[in-house]
């Protein structure tokens, strides 16, 4: 899938951050994104985990997560 959102995604990858910095950036999107929103589903919690642990590229979560809500609920 495309990245049609411009999130500059190159400069958080995982081979130019360290853990410690990547676990900054998360704690960072969190409390901005909560502002004004409910916190992120336990699911996508373990996504962003996935790129603390350096397994997941922020990019790959970001799609995963569009195509989740995307879906039309059963």
């Amino acid at each position: 899938m495309e990245n049609k959102y411009s999130i500059p995604t190159k400069e958080y990858s995982i081979d130019r951050t360290t853990k410690v910095q990547r676990e900054k950036i998360v704690r960072e999107a969190l409390g901005l994104s909560t502002l004004d929103a409910p916190e992120p589903s336990t699911e996508t919690m373990q996504l962003v985990q996935e790129y603390v642990d350096g397994k997941t590229e922020i990019s790959d979560i970001l799609s995963q997560t569009i195509v989740r809500y995307s879906q039309p609920a059963l």
